[in-house]
């Protein structure tokens, strides 16, 4: 049975990336994250799942380092990415050690093409226009689509193709992790599949390590290794995917599965029982 008080040490040893026991302020007043602690393994891919507002976006911005720019701050705990301490960092700096977001909506250069985008996320690098070359190619191995729709103005492109545009752009700065935040929003079904076994793909041939911060948990769990369930700010269930996948709880709340059977809406609006990780 997965854990109702995690700590960072207890997915997968070793840690790639640590975050302990953090607390997230916005405007030096809202309280939004309350303690979390997750870790993701070198060449895992981690889920951390939850509804709308539960604190997803707020914990990878904290681990990218892009709070500031919404008057956030992490006021309590450390984050650790492959030995160092990173959330003092500037985010150009945790993009050159190997740690990039794709953020959630994919945030595209709508007036440049896609090899423009793509061309963008090699900014950092410092290793000569060969292996930017060598690398777009490789990039374009992973997505034939983008290739075809390179001269394209990225914003007249399809919400699945400026998603993987947004994936491919952070692969071009070589990373050894991705935090991957709600791929699958605005998605059709089949361009969701398509991303994630891509993102499978990057995992087992480029060892790219994911935290994927994801709505869609039947998808996250059916790729990740191990999940993480936040509900207010806060880590309230952890454990390994399939452990997960056949909780009862989270079959009910977050697949609306109960005793074998799918549920409205309205079967569970009210929570008619209370999660026992409330209890």
């Amino acid at each position: 049975m997965a854990s109702a008080a995690p700590a960072a040490s207890t997915a997968i040893e070793p840690a790639f990336l640590s975050v302990n026991n953090i607390e997230v302020v916005y405007s030096h007043v809202i309280l939004v994250l309350k303690g979390v602690s997750l870790a993701v393994p070198k060449g895992g891919i981690v889920a951390l799942l939850g509804a709308n507002g539960a604190g997803k976006t707020t914990t990878l911005k904290a681990i990218s380092n892009l709070l500031h720019a919404e008057r956030g701050e992490v006021t309590k705990g450390s984050i650790e990415f492959d030995g160092a301490v990173v959330h003092s960092l500037s985010p150009n700096d945790l993009v050159t050690r190997g740690c990039i977001q794709v953020m959630e909506g994919r945030r595209c250069f709508a007036h440049l093409t896609v090899e423009e985008n793509l061309l963008t996320g090699a900014f950092t690098r410092r290793d000569g226009k060969g292996a930017v070359a060598a690398d777009l190619d490789k990039v374009y191995s992973y997505f034939p689509r983008l290739k075809e729709r390179r001269g394209s103005t990225a914003g007249y492109t399809s919400g699945g193709e400026q998603q993987m545009c947004a994936v491919g752009r952070a692969l071009m700065s070589r990373p050894k992790m991705i935090l991957l935040d709600e791929p699958s929003m605005g998605l059709a079904p089949q361009v969701v599949e398509e991303i994630f076994e891509i993102v499978k793909s990057l995992n087992d041939k480029e060892g790219v390590s994911f935290l994927l911060a994801e709505q869609n948990t039947n998808m996250a769990l059916k790729y990740a290794r191990y999940g993480y369930i936040l509900e207010n700010g806060r880590v309230v269930m952890d454990g390994e995917a399939k452990a997960l996948r056949e909780n009862e709880d989270v079959k009910e709340f977050y697949l609306g599965v109960a005793e074998g059977k799918r549920k409205s809406f309205r079967d569970v609006k009210h929570y008619k029982r209370r999660k026992r990780w409330l209890a």
